[in-house]
């Protein structure tokens, strides 16, 4: 049976980077990595989900500290996309009754 590689934290923020702020398509930069795409694809869309180093946090086994970290960031962000909903709810109708 073969094993899983496993990836450190460092090396997938790099990774990661080398797609987001430097602009490399991800079939590219895994390719140069030697990495298969989709792996790549979904650490990215893991990273910006919780938009900050916790990502890739090891066993998977976060502190209580760290879950509530989580848990807050990302109410904060469904909340924001609330109040942006909103907003645009409000100037749609401002206008449909004029």
């Amino acid at each position: 049976m073969v094993s899983r590689k496993k990836y450190t934290k460092e090396f997938k923020l790099d990774a990661i980077r080398l797609v987001l702020e430097q602009q490399y398509p991800a079939a590219k930069a895994a390719r140069s990595l030697e990495i298969n795409a989709n792996m790549l694809r979904r650490w990215i869309k893991e990273y910006q989900i919780d938009n900050d180093e916790l990502s890739f946090g090891g066993s998977g086994q976060l502190t209580p500290e760290q879950e509530e970290i989580r848990r807050l960031k990302l109410e904060n962000k469904q909340l924001r996309l609330e109040k942006q909903m909103l907003k645009e709810a409000v100037i749609f109708f401002a206008r449909e009754t004029k």
